[in-house]
């Protein structure tokens, strides 16, 4: 997932983006962007086909240095922060991309910080992992992270609340494509090769933004229905029955809402069942999905919600291709509480081994503990 600016929280588990095992619970995430979708649904978003926002960076702490756009060469403008978990995870992938494709100029632009004092530091302890060039970006005095120059002219201008996010710029200078790092191989495989469907990919963005305007009025019912959860989760049934492409963004906030009321507790694991087909090719929404029934700080779930909680993990992590330690993670924790203790050390050992040298480190190891303990007590 995304990390969300102001709350330094995972967000938006409808792009597919990368989780962070302990932000895995969406419920609350899902209802504050359900909510503040509303603010800027009617904005004009800056967008595939517009032309690229000029680079104005305070320095550029690493590599060499891009000043402009120049037509015929392309470009991968991505933002992070040092205090974004998933900005960690998905460097080292950015550097095997900028290896890979040479001749495509990456440049890694921090925003947000709380103290720009602490994005060389950070890059120095990267090393060859951050392997392309960086920078800081442009933040007038006495303000802060929020009012850097990239901040709004590129992130909040394209109605970007999570970072990382990467922006590939064609050979014209214009914005091909926006999504998370972890998401962009293909589109930038197609965009080199030049097969890219620019056509396709405004079409889809377009439709994303009558999303956003049914979201927008939906959050105002849903705000309406105040703290009753039976009356919230009618409004998401009448929103589901009236556009029910709007499924895969709301279906995970529904299931957290029959969750949290024990009288939906069967209805509960048919609709989980539903949703794993609803995203059976999206592992950040299965992963999350399945977090939300097996997480440590949840109610004890019943046989059947715990099935398919396994089902969707399974499905996660054959997406992810067993290299993504916190969808591992969330795998390991359904094994444990279907009872398969031998599975449940198999696969957090690999979570564990996957997170090494990040900072969830020690919360997989101290997992992969306790389910040993379990193990020796049996």
């Amino acid at each position: 997932m995304a990390w969300d600016r102001a709350s330094k929280r995972s967000l938006d588990p409808q792009k597919g983006q990368g989780t962070y095992p302990m932000l895995k619970r969406i419920s609350v995430v899902m209802l504050a962007l359900l909510l503040s979708v509303t603010l800027r649904a009617t904005a004009h978003a800056l967008g595939i086909g517009d032309a690229a926002p000029k680079l104005q960076v305070k320095e550029f702490v690493k590599g060499q240095p891009v000043k402009e756009f120049h037509k015929g060469k392309l470009y991968v403008i991505e933002f992070w922060a040092t205090w974004c978990g998933p900005c960690k995870v998905s460097i080292p992938h950015l550097t095997e991309m900028a290896h890979k494709y040479k001749d495509v100029t990456f440049v890694g632009v921090s925003v947000w910080e709380q103290s720009q004092e602490q994005v060389k530091p950070f890059v120095t302890s990267m090393g060859t992992k951050m392997d392309y060039t960086v920078a800081m970006d442009s933040v007038p005095s006495g303000k802060t992270g929020n009012d850097g120059f990239m901040a709004a002219n590129w992130m909040q201008a394209a109605h970007q609340d999570g970072i990382p996010t990467a922006f590939i710029i064609d050979k014209d200078a214009k914005i091909a494509w926006i999504g998370h790092p972890m998401s962009m191989d293909k589109p930038l495989e197609q965009i080199v090769a030049g097969k890219f469907d620019s056509k396709a990919a405004k079409l889809i963005q377009e439709k994303e933004a009558a999303q956003q305007q049914k979201m927008a009025a939906l959050g105002a019912k849903f705000q309406a229905a105040g703290k009753d959860k039976a009356k919230q989760i009618a409004v998401l049934d009448e929103a589901l029955k009236e556009s029910p492409e709007l499924e895969p963004t709301l279906g995970a906030l529904k299931l957290n809402l029959m969750l949290a009321s024990p009288e939906n507790t069967d209805k509960a694991a048919l609709y989980a069942a539903h949703l794993v087909e609803t995203y059976k090719d999206n592992p950040a929404q299965l992963n999350a999905l399945a977090w939300g029934i097996v997480d440590p700080k949840s109610p004890k779930r019943p046989e059947a919600l715990n099935k398919v909680a396994l089902k969707a993990a399974m499905r996660a992590d054959e997406l992810s291709k067993g290299k993504d330690a916190a969808i591992a993670d969330t795998l390991a924790r359904a094994y444990f509480v279907n009872d398969n203790l031998p599975k449940a050390i198999e696969t957090q050992a690999r979570a564990a081994t996957a997170a090494k040298g990040s900072e969830i480190e020690k919360e997989l190891q101290d997992r992969l503990a306790e389910y040993k303990k379990a193990s020796k007590r049996l």
